[in-house]
């Protein structure tokens, strides 16, 4: 078996980012840009003002108090979008608004509430120096600027700014096909009668919500422990999707027939088995250039291979450079315990009290309710058989 650092490493090292597609910007928030981008344009395209208020010269109300107040000769008016075509001359002032052009001759701009208009008089009674309240020229992004680089995450701020720099359809990584199989003779469909003996495939559900988390588009499946079902069923979501998970028949029982069908067909395995607990069955493999992670059924192990491992691949797979699940450093509430042979995951509660946040283990007998309950994961390192209480460690937020 091998670690879970390699493991990992093993898994983004294989895993190539699918390719571009272009999006408009109202639907590139969330996605992972494929290119780097520059501006296409100067913004602003000119010198525009910041404020409503009056365009000037500056020496003429530098000396400009409550005390001593100057007055100007209004003879025109600008608004965003406007343009005003003389030239300002000492002793003038254009009236402007947020976002018109400067007129030429302006130094600055005098906010309105620092001046009473009276007709075409206008009195100021403070002073704005050369460039006061003016936005110059590509002041927001220049033309050719860098603005962001291969593998970024999108947010709505950056997608605006894309937009002010020129954009209208962005270069984005396209956004993986995910089929999704709960194998087992014992597994249901939620929604459908639940016979003695068995149980609803909540592992399906979870993983897939995790899926349209992240946006990726996804379909599941529920296959019996019968091998030529199996076959057929993953030979089909091969051909559809651009990644395939399964959940269950992924240990070494008479009826873990997933690793030997996927084998089979082609399945090149990087690792089966590895040292982290829960997860500890966990495989990964290509079946050309198309991912398929094999995960346990047991729910924990089930929830710890797939964020640990199964996300990351498939983050890597949408084009994200660092697929991790967010961190925070964090104060532990009490000692937490591992096996120093492996690395450990534990689940557990983080709460904010003034300036410290504290990570709780939770205890509980209901697998289901843990994982439910959780909003962080806390790893013990391969080599560490215990973290003591208060000691600061990461954790891994789940919301």
């Amino acid at each position: 078996m091998i670690s879970f650092d390699q493991a990992y490493q093993t898994t983004i090292k294989k895993i190539k980012p699918l390719d571009e597609e272009y999006v408009e910007l109202l639907a590139a928030e969330g996605r992972i840009t494929a290119r780097e981008l520059t501006s296409k344009v100067w913004s602003p395209s000119l010198d525009v003002s910041l404020k409503d208020g009056y365009a000037i010269q500056s020496q003429d109300i530098q000396d400009a108090s409550p005390e001593k107040i100057v007055s100007l000769s209004v003879v025109g008016s600008v608004a965003a979008g406007g343009d005003w075509n003389g030239v300002i001359q000492s002793g003038q002032a254009v009236r402007i608004l947020s976002g018109a052009p400067i007129p030429a001759g302006a130094q600055a701009v005098v906010a309105e509430e620092f001046t009473r208009l009276e007709g075409t008089q206008l009195f100021v009674y403070n002073n704005a120096e050369p460039s006061r309240n003016i936005l110059k020229k590509g002041e927001d992004v220049k033309e050719g600027e860098f603005l962001v680089g291969v593998g970024s995450l999108l947010g709505p701020g950056m997608v605006g700014f894309l937009a002010s720099a020129g954009y209208l359809e962005i270069p984005v990584v396209r956004s993986p096909r995910v089929g999704i199989i709960a194998t087992g003779d014992e597994v249901v469909a939620p929604g459908k009668p639940l016979p003695e003996g068995k149980l609803y495939a909540s592992n399906l559900v979870t993983l897939a919500a995790w899926c349209h988390k992240y946006g990726f588009a996804v379909e599941t499946d529920i296959l019996p422990d019968d091998e030529d079902v199996l076959r057929k069923g993953l030979s089909n979501a091969l051909e559809r999707y651009d990644a395939i998970i399964t959940s269950g028949g992924a240990w070494t029982g008479d009826r873990d027939l997933v690793k030997s069908v996927l084998v089979d067909m082609g399945w090149k395995m990087e690792y089966h088995h590895i040292r982290m607990g829960p997860g500890k069955a966990v495989g990964f493999g290509m079946v050309g250039r198309k991912p398929a992670f094999i995960l346990p059924g047991g729910p924990p192990s089930n929830h710890i291979a797939f964020l640990q491992l199964g996300l990351p691949g498939l983050k890597r797979l949408a084009g994200w450079i660092d697929p991790v699940l967010p961190s925070v450093p964090v104060v532990l509430s009490e000692s937490v315990r591992g096996q120093i042979d492996w690395t450990q995951v534990i689940h557990g509660k983080i709460t904010k009290t003034d300036e410290i946040i504290s990570f709780k283990p939770i205890k509980q007998k209901s697998r289901l309710q843990m994982i439910s309950k959780s909003d962080a994961l806390v790893m013990i390192p391969e080599g560490i058989k215990e973290i003591s209480q208060g000691s600061v460690t990461e954790a891994f937020l789940l919301s």
